[in-house]
């Protein structure tokens, strides 16, 4: 795809659970006659033929999505992930109070990308039922089954939004709970003193 024009290098990592591959391309051409532009499309397109040719060799590899495989968390950047890491994220700030704002208005949150979330999830659901159903009529009984208990224990689909509008509400609960309770503390030792 591009070993003959751009440096590249493959790091294979076996440490963890499910061993993977990180590629680095250098974008600029060796040649230095233009750049390598790579959009989601062709990267998925390198993924599928990368594990192919690892299959055609005796490997076993995949290159499932992440919708496929039922995660609906978006990657967060590096440099944002360490700033909510530190508490410093003031973006993160400003949409924990817009979420705040929302939940008191309106005691819900709505996030116009839940709708296009959901048609994935359907879509993805459907594609594990047909496979299901594809892997009952060669006999396969018992792995038809574990393919529709992974379909449908799915984890809910929710949008980064929405996710950190329940962990808000969570937060909230807990806050309110801790005050009730030292309220209730305070409540009984001032019944204990008017014994």
């Amino acid at each position: 795809m591009f070993g003959a024009t751009h440096r590249y290098a493959m790091a294979l990592h076996t440490h963890q659970e499910h061993p993977h591959v990180h590629l680095v391309v250098k974008a600029e051409r060796e040649d230095g006659c233009g750049r390598l532009h790579i959009d989601k499309a062709m990267l998925r397109e390198w993924r599928e033929d990368f594990a192919r040719m690892m299959r055609d060799q005796g490997i076993a590899a995949n290159a499932t999505s992440h919708a496929a495989r039922g995660q609906t968390k978006g990657a967060i950047r590096d440099a944002i992930y360490h700033t909510r890491g530190r508490g410093s994220s003031y973006a993160l700030r400003e949409e924990v109070q817009d979420i705040a704002k929302e939940l008191s208005r309106t005691a819900t949150i709505r996030d116009p990308a839940h709708g296009r979330i959901e048609e994935t999830r359907k879509r993805v659901v459907t594609g594990w039922m047909n496979v299901a159903a594809t892997l009952d009529a060669q006999g396969e009984i018992c792995l038809a089954g574990a393919v529709r208990w992974f379909a449908k224990s799915l984890p809910p689909v929710l949008t980064d939004r929405e996710r950190l509008a329940a962990q808000f509400m969570r937060y909230v609960n807990a806050r309110v709970s801790a005050r009730t309770q030292e309220a209730d503390k305070v409540r009984n030792r001032e019944l204990e003193r008017t014994r």
